[in-house]
């Protein structure tokens, strides 16, 4: 059954590359069938404000979110934050993990994004014994993006190793299938992960060529550069490339310690990039060449990855102020440039999916700024969003927080209690 035809006024909206004001669109069965600068708005709803397509979260791991505010509160590495979020990983089954993803999905929403790519690898019983329904976690999620209204591209992840060569250890036994063959069998055909290099061995890496989608985790710490050239006498990238894993289709996530020839062969290949700015610093991860990459050829996009912070506005500023602080000069990205890095993208034109996110121009932290892209991407926060709407639906709007807030907190207190 097709869904009624609905129609907004936009006061100022980011269609073609530019802001312009009073852009009418016309949205059914979830698409725009009508996009028109200065467009007739008689009975038609009008919305203040700046109005943006769909923002991206590329790169998430929905669990994660039960860390924020207690990882951070003694100093620890990379490593000892990873052991805080086996804990959370091993007290987690189909039902709550329903319960807590379709509350960080509806964090998500109330921020901007409108799509999310889960990297999934909470496969199986705490043991390793498998659930009856072998893909229960991963239905979990499926679950939660459609009653929170998000659209999902589920990773399922293959996690094989607890490095290189060692096998699962603790609560890593229910990521692993065993191997990367019984894990496509499980797995089926559809968007996949390799959880990193180190979690999956080199003589394995073949079942993966030809997936598309296909996500990586990709030297995030030195150490895994380390290790992989102990191992194997290559970096991580190069591994990938030599394995036919790099392409238009494969994400690497992360990238921070690259060296000249990993930039070179991620840009040759034209794979996309994934930069999770707020989750590398919250782990002192480090600041990648994002800037570099994409004069390289990759696509660059983001992803809260960890929900240290849910806000995609902040991430597309990290990016600029990153590069500041690195090399101490301004003005390595343009406000346009960000956008299109934060909706991947889409754009709001006949025929693409009917995503609408719509900012308070007149807040605290936005008035005055111009209600422009820069607006978006230097100014406002996620706490500027007024409305979302996903596939031709209103997903959130100002005024849900309380309602996100308290079933966050019932989720994650289940968890810790």
């Amino acid at each position: 059954m097709s869904e009624p035809a609905t129609a907004y006024l936009l006061e100022r909206a980011w269609v073609d590359g530019a802001v312009h004001d009073d852009v009418l669109v016309g949205i059914e069965d979830g698409r725009f069938t009508r996009v028109e600068v200065g467009g007739p708005a008689e009975g038609v709803e009008r919305l203040p404000g700046l109005t943006l397509p769909g923002l991206a979260n590329d790169h998430s791991h929905a669990f994660h979110r039960a860390l924020r505010g207690r990882t951070q509160r003694d100093k620890g590495t990379f490593w000892t934050w990873r052991e805080q979020m086996y804990a959370v990983a091993e007290g987690l089954d189909p039902d709550r993990y329903v319960t807590l993803a379709r509350a960080v999905f509806r964090e998500m929403l109330a921020a901007g994004y409108t799509s999310v790519s889960e990297f999934h690898y909470l496969h199986h019983q705490p043991d390793g014994t498998p659930y009856a329904a072998p893909r229960a976690m991963g239905n979990a999620l499926v679950l939660a993006a459609e009653e929170a209204g998000i659209r999902l591209t589920l990773l399922d992840t293959c996690y094989l190793s607890s490095g290189f060569g060692a096998p699962p250890e603790g609560v890593q036994v229910r990521y692993s299938d065993g191997t990367a063959q019984r894990w496509a069998e499980r797995a089926g055909a559809g968007p996949a992960a390799i959880h990193s290099v180190r979690a999956v061995p080199r003589d394995q890496l073949q079942v993966f060529r030809g997936r598309d989608p296909l996500h990586v985790h990709l030297s995030e710490q030195p150490r895994e550069n380390d290790e992989c050239l102990a191992a194997y006498g290559v970096t991580p990238t190069r591994l990938l490339h030599d394995e036919g894993l790099l392409g238009p289709g494969t994400t690497v996530v992360h990238a921070t310690h690259l060296t000249d020839d990993d930039v070179e062969l991620l840009g040759a290949t034209r794979t996309n990039v994934c930069v999770t700015p707020t989750t590398e610093r919250d782990l002192a991860d480090g600041i990648g060449p994002a800037r570099r990459l994409h004069e390289a050829g990759c696509r660059v996009t983001i992803g809260s990855d960890s929900h240290a912070v849910v806000d995609p506005f902040e991430e597309l500023r990290a990016l600029e102020m990153d590069e500041r602080l690195a090399t101490r000069e301004r003005g390595h990205w343009t406000a346009a440039e960000l956008l299109d890095v934060g909706t991947r993208g889409r754009a709001i034109a006949v025929g693409a999916p009917a995503d609408l996110v719509t900012i308070d121009t007149r807040s605290p932290r936005t008035a005055g700024t111009g209600g422009d892209e820069n607006t978006a991407v230097f100014a406002a926060t996620s706490a500027d969003v007024v409305r979302v709407v996903c596939d031709g639906g209103v997903v959130f709007s100002k005024g849900d927080e309380d309602g996100i807030g308290r079933e966050l907190d019932a989720a994650i207190a289940g968890l810790w209690s």
